[in-house]
């Protein structure tokens, strides 16, 4: 006897095709033109060759935390030491399944349209024990088979190396980030990626967002190894105003040791180019004072240049080395020439802007008022005004203009390397009260995506080297301490079944891809 399909399935489809024909309808009315609220942004606007695609990261959408002789991680051991990491008590632990449902989710790219996917790779996974253990080679065989079916697909692979996650292993055995053995590991495991998977991957991100880590894992404490010191947090070890210095210091030299192994001994032959992923806010100034100016520009050093000066120039931004002087830590003669210009590509995730307050003339908060921070405050209102409107991710407010000011900051201070956008994405607000209908009719992420697409255009047609797109994410995933709550994809994924079904935002993405006429006007 034939099984009925679920009833849920049933009703998303009613309500995604009365949505789909009301907007198109909508856009209709309006002539063709769309609101003036939305940007006429075609996927003709931009370049040939242009990569449009999506974004996850293992640990994120994975799942299957012990299956083929994966080891625990660091985020495997943080989730079960408390109770559930995320909201609810949620953890990585299942995630989206990808692990036993990958070919469903490459065929939804392939449906879509993605011209390139964004994934990483699971330290864990492909080195359970680090250089002291042996190849995993169900790991290896995983991502052969990932990158494989993606390109069956016309799809190209994207691969980050590190997002967050390692073993657990080497945490326990010397400190993991706080000691400069992790360089060396890092960089075997970056071999390893090249032997076994660069023949068919031609674009390599070594570390995902330096800055983002280090601050919240080594500076506030929130994500593992939780260390941190007053005023940041209270943690049981720890130091916020010198850790993340040295931790920064290991990553960068983490990424110059995999970069010039790629140079040198695989880019000759493999043809690729490797790059380092920065999360990079916009920061504009809270008054139009001198002061409150400086603020900003100091807020861009130390959040971008931080990681962007070493790896272009060879050295730490002045600024940072003005205000934190010795405490910064320096890198010998060796060290500058191999990190001087080891990015092929700035990858870029961005998402807001935020408004900048001097500190050092003035009282703030207690986290502000350290050298370690700039001295300066982020703050999200002017006047009682937002600066945008806000999205379920506290300080991740809608500010279009905000991705064409940081691709031109990047362009002008960078020599316009070659960038990549590969994080832009939208998190629905209030999704605890929200049914399945309002979550899969996602208007306002089709408005987002369609300003920031066109702020981007400007950019590029001014001169930005620009050359791909990644929304993140392709599906609704575990958003590390915000659990599931938080939805930014383009999938919805039901708890329960893990089924995977299309968001309004889905059917506008294709639509834009296929540069087809139709596409939602809002």
């Amino acid at each position: 006897m034939k099984r009925m399909k679920s009833p849920t399935i049933f009703l998303f489809f009613f309500f995604f095709l009365i949505s789909t024909c009301a907007l198109l309808l909508e856009a209709s009315n309006n002539g063709g033109g769309g609101s003036k609220e939305v940007p006429d942004i075609k996927r003709s606007d931009f370049p040939l060759g242009f990569l449009f695609g999506a974004a996850t990261s293992a640990y994120q959408i994975e799942g299957a935390y012990l299956d083929d002789s994966k080891s625990l991680s660091n985020w495997d051991v943080f989730c079960h030491s408390v109770v559930g990491c995320g909201r609810n008590g949620s953890n990585g632990d299942i995630a989206d399944d990808h692990y036993h449902r990958f070919l469903k989710d490459i065929e939804i790219m392939h449906s879509i349209g993605l011209k390139a996917y964004r994934f990483s790779i699971s330290w864990a996974r492909v080195l359970p024990r680090g250089r002291s253990g042996e190849v995993n080679p169900a790991g290896v065989r995983f991502y052969n088979m990932i990158i494989d079916n993606l390109i069956l697909k016309g799809i190209e692979p994207f691969v980050t190396i590190f997002h967050g996650d390692f073993p657990q292993e080497l945490e326990d055995k010397y400190g993991s980030w706080l000691n400069a053995e992790m360089t060396e590991e890092f960089a075997h495991l970056a071999e390893i990626c090249f032997k076994s998977f660069g023949d068919r991957v031609k674009y390599w991100a070594t570390i995902n967002e330096p800055n983002i880590f280090t601050d919240l894992s080594y500076q506030r404490g929130v994500f593992p190894p939780s260390r941190c010191s007053e005023p940041f947090g209270n943690c049981i070890h720890g130091n916020s105003d010198v850790e993340p210095l040295i931790v920064m210091h290991n990553l960068l030299l983490a990424h110059g040791k995999a970069a010039k192994l790629y140079h040198e001994n695989f880019q000759p032959k493999q043809g690729g180019s490797i790059g380092l992923v920065m999360h990079c806010f916009m920061y504009e100034p809270l008054t139009d004072s001198e002061l409150d100016r400086k603020a900003a520009k100091r807020a861009l050093a130390f959040n971008i240049g931080w990681s962007l000066d070493p790896v272009i120039f060879g050295e730490y931004p002045e600024e940072m080395r003005e205000y934190l002087g010795t405490k910064l830590p320096s890198f010998s003669i060796e060290e500058k020439n191999f990190l001087k210009n080891s990015t092929d590509f700035i990858g870029i995730n961005h998402y807001t802007t935020i408004y900048t307050k001097d500190c050092t003339n003035s009282g703030c908060s207690p986290t502000a008022n350290r050298a370690i921070k700039g001295f300066l405050e982020m703050v999200e209102e002017r006047d009682g005004v937002p600066i945008g409107e806000p999205t379920k991710v506290k300080g991740f407010s809608v500010v279009p203009r905000g991705m064409g000011e940081i691709v031109n900051y990047i362009k002008i201070r960078y020599n316009n390397t070659p960038m990549f956008i590969t994080e832009n994405g939208y998190s629905t607000p209030d999704v605890d009260a929200k049914g399945i209908k309002e979550l899969v009719n996602d208007v306002k992420r089709v408005k987002f995506h369609t300003a920031y697409l066109a702020s981007l255009a400007e950019s590029i047609i001014g001169g930005a080297d620009v050359r791909g797109y990644f929304i993140w994410s392709l599906m609704d995933n575990f958003e590390w301490l915000q659990g599931y709550d938080v939805k930014f994809g383009l999938y919805y994924i039901d708890r329960r079944t893990l089924t995977r079904l299309p968001k309004l935002s889905a059917k506008w993405y294709e639509n834009f891809l296929k540069n087809k006429s139709d596409v939602m006007k809002l």
